[in-house]
């Protein structure tokens, strides 16, 4: 039976309102927390995979309505993620090589989050489908073997390559970790894995979150402060990981 710290339960809506008001779905956030927790990885995995299709569905929705969303520059990502995501979610690793791969990953989230990739090119370049496919399949294939959607990484991506604006890029990061997610959850459970009944209140807080943050952040909320809290809870996961 999994036991829930109250410092947890008020963290985790403001990982999922912060994510979701950037487009993404927060994987990143909710496994450093659950990793600071001491949560077993076999709960990890599955939980994160969950929470990211609520907040990034969410999260959507909202930057949808506002009309963000750009076809053409989503669907080269996702056709090459999705089957990758998909054997990725298949997969088991050694929970030494886990850690390792998920604290390299919550670096690139601190960057994110501290804005080391966040300035947008004002003239717009046309997406470069060979380099897209290929970009899609190897975050898709990152995302489904530790339980992300991609978005952290796909987002620094677009607006590196001035493929897209911070608001598309928004709108494009959620739907593509919407869809890998669901990839790589279909994964985990073919190969038997199953989500812990005791992570629906984890669910249900991030809902919440996920609902706040989707709609402020497709208004142009800002949130710098929650974005520097939030890479602090990263770094103390980075730290752990490294030397657990």
């Amino acid at each position: 039976m999994l036991e829930f710290s109250p410092l947890l339960l008020l963290l985790l809506p403001i990982v999922a309102f912060l994510y979701a008001s950037v487009g993404h779905g927060g994987a990143s956030g909710y496994l450093a927390l659950m990793s600071v927790f001491s949560f077993p990885i076999a709960v990890m995995k599955p939980t994160a995979l969950v929470l990211n299709i609520l907040v990034s569905g969410i999260s959507f929705y909202f930057y949808f309505r506002e009309k963000q969303f750009d076809w053409k520059l989503f669907y080269p990502f996702a056709i090459a993620s999705i089957p990758f995501s998909f054997l990725g979610g298949i997969l088991t690793i050694e929970t030494h090589v886990y850690k390792i791969i998920l604290a390299t990953v919550l670096i690139v989230a601190v960057l994110r989050l501290l804005g080391a990739f966040g300035k947008e090119r004002i003239e717009l370049k046309p997406v470069n489908l060979p380099l897209a496919l290929v970009i899609g399949a190897v975050i898709g294939f990152l995302s489904g073997l530790i339980g992300i959607g991609g978005g952290i990484i796909l987002s620094p991506v677009i607006l590196l390559l001035g493929w897209g604006n911070m608001k598309q890029t928004a709108a494009v990061s959620a739907l593509f970790i919407l869809v890998n997610s669901v990839s790589g959850l279909f994964g985990f459970v073919s190969k038997g894995g199953i989500l812990p009944a005791a992570a629906v209140p984890v669910i249900a807080l991030a809902v919440i979150g996920g609902i706040a943050g989707g709609y402020f952040g497709s208004k142009k909320f800002n949130t710098l402060t929650l974005r520097n809290v939030l890479a602090v809870v990263l770094g103390i996961a980075i730290f752990k990981l490294y030397t657990t």
